[in-house]
């Protein structure tokens, strides 16, 4: 549920509502999605290891990639001059494309391009799919649909995105609903310069739903009655979500119709949302915070209230820009990553996993690592993974397996005031000794280490790295080690939720 953050005096007029209240979730709930693959996974997130296998090259700056549910085990992959490849995997990459639209695109800058592509529920039926792009000659971000019978792009609905070449986002996905989603960013620049995230009046920082199975004068689509902002004086009633920065890639569950955004930071904080099946109208914070930490100077109106993320980390562990993935619904690793979120970064190619707890939260882990450069994972027509990635341009199969981890880590912490201190017990788990090690670990926000002890601590951000002292670098199989901290609070006293010992992830305990 999100929490209130009051940003200021309540009766202060907002900027674009004055007197009108925003409305909260759609009114109608989402139908319930088909039946999919729900077995319970029984592997702790430590013991899930993600690995991949590369299974074609040459393609030319992937963007994104969607299977079609026609029985051909097709995957169309969207190429960032205005191409869509075909694989498949008994005869490989096509060399010629399914489609070229390179005439309306503009690939201009590093993130300008053909970005996004979606396939309708009927696409067997109708070779209808649904681009997103970078729009000649203005740069307007537009979705359109392509007509494959007839090689016909019909634009649907474009937002001017001139000033910046960053921040196109692109993301297209059809909901359990049926209706289309897009996602597009602040436009660009950097810190939102044009305060996009917190405006209605603009698609820019905006995730969309719009009804493209019909018309309605003079639309080339309908806008779902039930979106939030219809009725509301002064807003884009295509809009379904605010507050983003650049939602590069989100997706929907197909077990619950959950969605999952990945939303990438200004520089200090990448962040993971997931929101619940039709929940429509909600504020996910930019440019009033980043991540879970208020964005200086950011654009914060009064007695507004925020979404929190689920999941954030700092680039300062080597990341630039998260990746957001897809929840594992397909058979060949139901019993190991079943009901599992996968997401990476650009840069550092680390593998995040999540998992609602049970308990309103989240367990989380790094499980491996992806190629280098991951633009996006999409999943085959029977869920099972695939990422393609940007340089040298690569398609690559996800696989999952168990692999215990080889350290458990135990923790205690006594909390008071502002205050903790935290004990933590690094057992060898595994069967070689470890002799040399370096332990890192997250810090939960507002947390700053004071002291140390049995350890050399050094902190980044939330990043804490503790290398180990003289007398305790080797660690028998079987043998525990002990190290602590006193850190300072601003009344988040939890400890670390995960750690990494010489960048293998290691078992929580208590």
């Amino acid at each position: 549920m999100p929490r209130p953050r009051w940003t200021g005096p309540v009766l202060l007029a907002l900027l674009l509502t004055v007197l009108t209240p925003l409305p909260s979730a759609a009114a109608d709930p989402a139908p319930p999605p088909k039946e999919t693959t729900k077995a319970a996974p029984s592997v702790p997130l430590p013991s899930l290891r993600a690995t991949t296998t590369q299974v074609a090259s040459g393609l030319r700056r992937p963007t994104a990639l969607v299977a079609p549910d026609d029985g051909t085990d097709r995957l169309f992959i969207t190429e960032k001059s205005g191409t869509v490849r075909v694989y498949h995997p008994d005869t490989g990459l096509a060399a010629a494309p399914l489609l070229d639209i390179t005439s309306a695109v503009d690939e201009s800058g590093n993130e300008r391009g053909l970005l996004g592509i979606a396939l309708p529920p009927d696409f067997a039926a109708t070779h209808h799919l649904y681009l997103a792009y970078t729009a000649l000659p203005d740069g307007a971000v537009t979705v359109a649909r392509y007509r494959l019978d007839d090689s016909r792009l019909e634009p649907l609905l474009s937002q001017e995105h001139a000033e910046f070449s960053n921040h196109n986002g692109g993301q297209l996905a059809f909901g359990p609903d049926g209706n289309l989603y897009w996602s597009i960013g602040d436009g660009g620049g950097s810190g939102d310069p044009f305060r996009s995230g917190q405006r209605l009046d603009t698609l820019l920082g905006k995730i969309m739903r719009i009804d493209v199975s019909r018309a309605c004068d003079p639309l080339p689509y309908c806008v779902p009655a039930d979106n939030p902002f219809v009725g509301t004086p002064g807003a884009r009633h295509e809009i379904w979500l605010y507050g983003l920065r650049n939602p590069w890639r989100f997706s929907f569950d197909a077990a619950d119709g959950s969605m999952w955004i990945g939303d990438v930071g200004q520089g200090r904080w990448e962040e993971i949302d997931h929101l619940a099946a039709g929940r429509g109208g909600l504020n996910l914070g930019w440019s009033c915070y980043e991540g879970l930490e208020k964005f200086a100077n950011g654009d914060c109106l009064p007695g507004e209230e925020y979404t929190d993320p689920v999941f954030t980390y700092s680039p300062y562990t080597g990341g630039c820009s998260v990746i957001g993935g897809h929840v594992y619904r397909g058979r060949d690793h139901a019993d190991l990553a079943g009901g599992t979120y996968i997401a990476t970064d650009y840069c550092s190619s680390t593998v995040w996993a999540l998992r609602p707890d049970g308990n309103g939260g989240y367990e989380q882990a790094e499980i491996g690592e992806m190629p280098t450069q991951v633009t996006s994972i999409g999943t085959t027509a029977d869920g099972e993974f695939y990422v393609v990635n940007d340089l040298p341009g690569g398609l690559h199969k996800v696989s999952f397996a168990q692999e215990e981890p080889t350290c458990r880590v135990d923790r205690t912490v006594t909390a008071w005031g502002t205050g903790a201190t935290v004990d933590l017990t690094v057992t060898n788990t595994g069967d070689t000794p470890v002799n040399g090690w370096t332990l890192e670990f997250p810090l939960a926000l507002g947390q700053t280490v004071v002291s140390d002890w049995n350890t050399t601590l050094t902190q980044g951000s939330n990043v804490i790295t503790a290398v180990n002292a003289p007398h305790n670098a080797t660690i028998a199989p079987g043998a525990s080690v002990t190290l602590g901290y006193l850190t300072e609070h601003t009344g988040d006293a939890s400890p670390p939720a995960r750690f990494m010992l010489d960048g293998d992830a290691c078992a929580v305990g208590r």
